[in-house]
């Protein structure tokens, strides 16, 4: 047993020392990286490349290049050390309070409507969590950059991704009451074409009726715009009409500055999943995944649930 664990052992320094050469391209800034002899680094890996039987590197006198097989292998070692020291920081972290940097990627009306409501509660219940928030329009790169979580509306396309989904979010027809004096109010799909449609793209709208059935319509307005505070704002400037998150418009409808129009009548629900590369997380994104789950629950027409 024993000898078993030893050989366990000398695999993952192997693996780790090869990661540290690839990563530096050269053998000479590995070893100091990791604080040990140049010669110790070749020898260490002549031998992982005569237990695996394949050679891991193209060496010149300049430059150290991956093969083709290293590359493949190259991969592989950094998803099972990073698992690794994920397992090994969960027990850690379970012995403590969950504390680090969370680098989350987020769309910005998800980060305003739903998310900026909830960080002071989630800091109060866990002072050693600390966010760096991307929220540019551009998604991410989960696979190749430093991102701990993104936040997506709708399942991603890579299936190499885990996707969580952590809320179904209603959106609503509104418009402002000025708007709706001057214009009239509709009351079926059809008569949208009559209106200005204030647009997140120019794309046709889908609307769903409380029975099922569904229409697709070319609707057109003055403005297309690609953040939803913006239409908000401008519907609430009597523009036109707006699909707006349920749970961000409560308070202009209940103010009166919007009305809910066509209540038979809504956009699809959009489903929001938590994003990441693996499913062995560290404590501090754990955490933070339950509590958008306990929480996004909570608005209007959403329906949280996690799942692995």
């Amino acid at each position: 047993m024993r000898q078993w664990h030893n050989l366990v052992m000398d695999v993952f320094k192997n693996m780790h020392l090869f990661v540290e050469v690839a990563k530096a391209s050269s053998f000479r800034r590995a070893a100091e990286v990791l604080g040990i002899p140049g010669s110790t680094v070749s020898r260490r890996i002549a031998d992982l490349e005569r237990d695996l039987g394949l050679r891991l590197f193209n060496r010149s006198t300049r430059r150290v290049e991956l093969t083709e097989g290293g590359r493949q292998y190259f991969e592989n070692c950094k998803r099972i050390l990073n698992e690794a020291r994920l397992a090994h920081q969960e027990l850690t972290d379970l012995q403590t309070q969950p504390a680090g940097l969370i680098r989350a990627s987020i769309p910005v009306d998800f980060s305003v409507i739903y998310l900026s409501p909830l960080l002071a509660e989630f800091s109060g219940r866990y002072p050693g969590i600390r966010f760096e928030l991307d929220l540019t329009p551009n998604q991410a790169d989960l696979m190749g950059g430093p991102v701990d979580l993104a936040i997506r509306m709708g399942l991603p396309k890579d299936h190499n991704l885990i996707a969580r989904p952590i809320a179904k979010l209603e959106t609503i027809l509104v418009a402002a009451p000025d708007y709706l004096r001057k214009h009239g109010t509709p009351r079926q799909p059809l008569d949208l074409l009559k209106h200005n449609c204030l647009q997140m793209n120019d794309a046709p709208w889908t609307l769903i009726h409380r029975d099922g059935n569904s229409q697709t319509l070319d609707v057109r307005g003055p403005f297309i715009a690609n953040n939803r505070g913006m239409l908000h704002q401008l519907a609430l400037g009597g523009q036109g009409i707006a699909q707006a998150a349920a749970s961000w418009v409560q308070a202009d409808l209940q103010a009166k500055r919007l009305v809910h129009i066509m209540k038979k009548w809504a956009p699809p629900t959009v489903q929001a999943y938590a994003v990441t590369t693996t499913r062995l997380l560290p404590a501090k994104v754990r955490v933070f995944l339950d509590f958008l789950v306990e929480h996004l629950g909570q608005y209007p027409g959403s329906t949280a649930k996690m799942k692995d």
